[in-house]
């Protein structure tokens, strides 16, 4: 049976470390070599291709002879610094081969989370893809501050896919896609293969974790493919060892679990705010303001009830549920300091209250992503 998603040209690809390796976390370039292959043929055909490939830390162990990955995250941030020159290496070879370019792309979140540097990474990919080079992307492990699973490659997948308006993500990772139940301690497991919205059923049926090389499981899969459908972009999981996967998918074989694309999509500038900007502030508003909000309307000083923690004028803030719970997120009009004089308040005493007025909205409705706006 064929699938009924339709118009792709621009594919982002991402491919897991268990895929990219072997048990002993050393590279599996028999694999690499046929996912490359695959990759050039389809650019052949016409297709523009990005390709976000994890795998540093994994072949860091391998090099270096662990079976473990540490728990320290220096050691970590040492395993993918020595990985990625290993890893860019072969596919600088594999490749070239194809008479292929490639560029690297090492990024962190705060590439995503500053709009100027958000719009620099979107610019370079652009021209690259627009001269026929492959970019392949990876977070910058070695000098990332958090945790490297915080910054796992799943959503960093979903966040390039939004980054160039992509028309399919593919996730390859060592699992066939989605089932209903933990195909690992469920025999009658049944695979699931197209999902239409992701609702409360669907995230529970996501379970584990990632294996001994890697960091994202199913729960970060279900997590990019929420975020990558709100933009526009069809979704796969599918597993990356199947023989000429890629080609697979393309031809429109029912194999792995799609998600479809949401109809209405967020604008580019809302996905950023939603999934990229980077937060520096909480405030607690009521369930009118909450209504509002969904509606895509403005937020408003007297729907707030408090002011969580202390931000400037300009900087992006979450606005929560009375019980904690985050509706959205937005570039705030006041600073928390000028917010907590005027919550409560309606707009025409914002002047008499502070004795300067920037704007009748706390958060205008141009700059604001409500977590139920599609």
């Amino acid at each position: 049976m064929h699938r009924n998603f339709k118009n792709i040209k621009k594919i982002v690809i991402k491919v897991g470390t268990s895929t990219l390796t072997n048990s002993d976390g050393s590279l599996n370039e028999t694999l690499i070599k046929s996912l490359v292959a695959q990759i050039c043929d389809l650019k052949n055909r016409g297709f523009e291709v990005i390709l976000v490939s994890s795998g540093a830390v994994g072949a860091g162990m391998g090099l270096l002879g662990l079976d473990k990955k540490p728990s320290n995250i220096n050691e970590k941030q040492a395993l993918a610094a020595v990985g990625q020159v290993a890893l860019m290496h072969l596919y600088e070879r594999i490749f070239w081969a194809h008479s292929k370019n490639i560029a690297q792309l090492l990024l962190t979140r705060g590439d995503f989370g500053d709009r100027k540097r958000y719009l620099s990474v979107r610019n370079v990919c652009l021209k690259l893809l627009s001269l026929g080079i492959v970019p392949i992307i990876n977070e910058n492990d070695p000098v990332v501050a958090d945790e490297i699973k915080v910054g796992d490659n799943d959503t960093l997948s979903a966040l390039v896919a939004g980054l160039v308006d992509a028309d399919l993500l593919i996730i390859l990772s060592d699992i066939d896609g989605l089932y209903d139940k933990n195909p690992n301690t469920n025999l009658d497991a049944k695979l699931i293969n197209t999902v239409e919205e992701i609702d409360e059923n669907i995230e529970k049926m996501a379970d584990g974790d990632g294996g001994k090389f890697g960091t994202g499981g199913m729960t970060t899969k279900i997590s990019a493919a929420k975020m990558a459908n709100k933009i526009g972009t069809n979704l796969i999981i599918a597993n990356g060892k199947m023989p000429n996967v890629l080609f697979k998918i393309l031809n429109k074989e029912k194999i792995g679990t799609l998600f479809l694309a949401n109809q209405k999509k967020l604008s580019s500038r809302k996905y950023w705010l939603a999934y990229g900007a980077t937060q520096k502030g909480e405030i607690v508003v009521d369930d009118g303001a909450i209504k509002a909000l969904a509606q895509g309307k403005s937020l408003l000083s007297v729907g707030i009830l408090d002011v969580i923690s202390e931000f400037e004028r300009g900087d992006m803030i979450n606005v929560k549920s009375r019980d904690g719970k985050v509706v959205a997120k937005g570039i705030s009009n006041y600073s928390s300091s000028e917010i907590s004089l005027i919550k409560g308040h309606k707009s025409d005493e914002i002047e008499q209250i502070l004795g300067h007025k920037s704007d009748n909205d706390v958060i205008h409705a141009d700059n604001l992503a409500s977590k139920d706006q599609n």
